[in-house]
């Protein structure tokens, strides 16, 4: 840690001062020897665990063949078989085409450049306690302030945030979109607006979902006026929410769909799937990266893919979402353990708050940073986050056996009574 501090910059944070060494599946070895239970997933990115052999071995057979072309130079089949197969997986009906990019940041950045090219408008509507990359168009789109955009420069012009509806917010569905007509009011005309981006279960806001009401509301806001619906995936997509896509809980579809994390189980890959007509907006060359696409982490996905199927990762979502309900739900009945809120979240997508009074709604956010620390003190990994930052995330892979998620709700429970 002296050498990272001289070294690396200030501004990159740290969840704790362990250094990994080696990981297999849902556990995490530092370079002392200690082993932890992972209950953060590199931020929900293992979904199928640490080294799954099956992507383990796609990324190896892809290493003997070459390792990087630049898609933009040289094509190449990995990329396009990946392509196929998401624009046949995610929940938007008709032609449907993909571009892959590096991170979750370019991802969303690049849904709105498509958007853009598409209407011709340049505005954006986003939510608060939105959390949709660091880069410039991201960060600005994210709907917190700190850290993500503290001292670090005015925001990007024509972007909007709506209050999201949480009770924790004391806002309902019908106040948020009366707020959007508001701005369309006040500050700018819908016909310059090129995208409403929202994510179906805010990650780093707290893992609220949107309500339903609140995403038929969105669609037909965006029928009426041409505006584009972003559905930021990132977090939630690859069984997460006990769905592929956590769009498929909604009985109405998005234009565009921001993926990364999960989709190529550790290595470094996000996309944009969507309408075929928006997506081929943009002209040749507007689109790409150096990297973007890169072919090892196409062979991963199509490897994480073919996981899913033959592990039934999506049924094994719900069970341990069950299983962690079952477990958390009790603690909270605890008079011995700190005071914590409702659980919530779609299948193994699970958070709950950390309160000041039993009853009460208060957030203790010292408290959160206390459950943290002792839980990678007894050996378990894990994230906390919530625009109070009062809130713990769960993100075990859904790889994970039965007898290491008790052994990590275990070590929970002893956190939650420091």
């Amino acid at each position: 840690m002296t050498r990272r501090n001289s070294a690396v910059v200030r501004g990159i944070g740290h969840v704790t001062p362990i250094f990994a060494d080696r990981a297999e599946n849902s556990e995490v070895w530092d370079v002392e020897g200690r082993r932890y239970v992972d209950f953060a997933g590199g931020i929900a990115v293992l979904n199928t665990g640490h080294r799954h052999p099956k992507i383990l071995d796609a990324v190896r057979g892809q290493l003997d063949r070459f390792t990087h072309t630049c898609f933009q130079v040289l094509p190449y089949e990995p990329y396009v078989e990946l392509a196929e197969r998401l624009n046949a997986l995610v929940p938007i009906s008709g032609a449907v085409k993909t571009a892959f990019f590096t991170t979750g940041a370019e991802a969303t950045e690049n849904a709105v450049k498509i958007a853009r090219a598409a209407t011709g408008r340049a505005g954006v509507v986003a939510f608060t306690g939105s959390f949709h990359g660091r880069t410039i168009v991201a960060s600005a789109m994210t709907g917190k302030v700190v850290p993500y955009k503290k001292g670090l420069g005015p925001a990007v012009a024509d972007i909007w945030h709506v209050p999201f509806p949480t009770d924790a917010n004391d806002v309902t569905t019908a106040e948020s979109l009366r707020y959007l007509d508001f701005i369309f009011k006040a500050d700018i005309d819908p016909s310059r607006v090129a995208a409403i981006i929202v994510e179906p279960v805010q990650g780093e806001g707290g893992f609220h979902q949107v309500p339903g009401d609140l995403m038929r509301g969105l669609r037909a806001v965006c029928d009426a006026h041409g505006i584009v619906l972003i559905a930021d995936e990132v977090q939630t997509g690859f069984g997460r929410t006990g769905k592929m896509f956590a769009m498929e809980h909604y009985d109405v579809q998005p234009d565009l769909m921001c993926l990364a994390k999960s989709l190529a189980g550790g290595m470094p890959l996000s996309g944009v799937v969507g309408r075929a007509a928006i997506m081929d907006t943009a002209d040749p060359g507007g689109l790409g990266g150096t990297y973007a696409g890169s072919p090892l982490a196409c062979a991963a996905a199509l490897a994480v893919l073919d996981v899913f199927e033959e592990e039934n990762l999506l049924e094994r979502a719900v069970a341990i979402g069950e299983r962690i309900r079952n477990a958390v739900g009790r603690m909270a009945r605890s008079n011995h353990l700190l005071p914590i809120s409702e659980l919530r979240g779609p299948g193994a997508m699970v958070a709950f708050d950390i309160l000041k009074n039993r009853g009460s709604t208060e957030p203790d956010a010292e408290a959160t940073k206390r459950v943290t620390r002792t839980a990678h003190e007894n050996g378990l990994i894990l994230l906390s986050c919530g625009t109070n930052a009062n809130t713990i995330r769960l993100l075990c892979p859904l790889t994970i056996s039965d007898e290491v998620l008790d052994e990590g709700l275990g070590i929970l429970e002893i956190a939650l009574a420091a």
